[in-house]
């Protein structure tokens, strides 16, 4: 019964470690990533799109992301959403793409960005035993309504035990992946 309480929910702990994947992704290293600006939400003919739904982007140089749109019209509501994001960049409009000359990060900028990451991922883990959790109570109300047998609690609690500590350890890898490229950036 429990397997099967996990196996159903098995997409929801996927989707904590993608979380995690896409913070630790989205915050900025001294190098130009794409992660950075792919997801920023645009004002585009009237719907909210993604920068990466609506432009092609680039990395032509360690320093610079280029971001060209399909549609030249695109540039400005690019430029606004860049500009009104949180990355903390100045994006250069050529009149054919959006430039962004990403600048050396400062110590101080370095040790601001791991404790934002550290903060992210405890986003993930929360998350993560959230549904931990919720797996838990529904197996112990299972046997309190003698649908399930007793031991099923405890097997649960294994199962998702391995599972929770598979899940911290790719967090874990996440954060010392992050962190060096923060401080050697």
């Amino acid at each position: 019964m429990y397997r099967e309480l996990i196996g159903q929910r098995k997409k929801e702990f996927d989707a904590v470690l993608e979380f995690a994947k896409n913070e630790a992704g989205s915050i900025r290293t001294g190098r130009a990533n794409p992660s950075l600006v792919e997801d920023l939400p645009v004002e585009y003919m009237g719907s909210r799109l993604r920068i990466k739904e609506v432009a092609s982007i680039t990395t032509p140089e360690p320093r610079v992301i280029v971001i060209q749109p399909w549609d030249p019209a695109a540039i400005a509501a690019i430029e606004k959403a860049i500009s009104e994001s949180s990355i903390g960049l100045n994006p250069a409009n050529d009149g054919h793409a959006v430039r962004l000359t990403i600048p050396p990060l400062t110590e101080e900028r370095r040790k601001e960005f791991i404790k934002v990451l550290n903060q992210k991922m405890e986003e993930a883990r929360i998350r993560m035993r959230q549904v931990r959790d919720d797996i838990l109570k529904k197996v112990q109300n299972a046997v309190k309504e003698k649908t399930a047998r007793e031991d099923e609690v405890r097997l649960a609690k294994d199962e998702l035990q391995k599972i929770t500590d598979d899940i911290n350890k790719k967090i874990d890898e996440m954060i010392k992946k992050k962190e060096s490229e923060l401080m050697t950036s």
